[in-house]
């Protein structure tokens, strides 16, 4: 990924947290003990940044999002936008944000 991540240009890394109908049956991160599927850690499987999220006891879902810039405001408009088929996104925060040298992570995973 650095030579994709140097040809992209710099690298970036976000924390943030979704506010809404973001949890359970059909939420940013679909969870249950049926395994269901993890529509963030999809989108950004998909995209090609790493990082994290998870279900909070508030409700939210929080995590954090590294990769080139580009993609990492990719994973932002979605994370704003479009959540999962059925989740209702009432608002988005992001902090944190900052140009970094390397990843952290090597992958996107969901945190129980």
């Amino acid at each position: 990924m650095s030579a994709m991540a140097k040809a992209s240009g710099a690298l970036k890394s976000v924390d943030y947290e979704v506010f809404g109908r973001v949890q359970g049956n059909g939420g940013l991160r679909a969870a249950g003990g049926r395994g269901a599927s993890p529509y963030t850690e999809q989108e950004a499987k998909k995209l090609g940044v790493v990082g994290w999220v998870k279900n909070t006891s508030q409700g939210t879902v929080t995590g954090q999002v590294q990769g080139p810039e580009e993609k990492v405001n990719e994973m932002k408009s979605w994370l704003s936008k479009v959540g999962s088929p059925s989740s209702r996104i009432d608002k988005t925060n992001f902090s944190n944000e900052k140009e970094i040298s390397k990843l952290d992570f090597s992958d996107f995973n969901t945190k129980y």
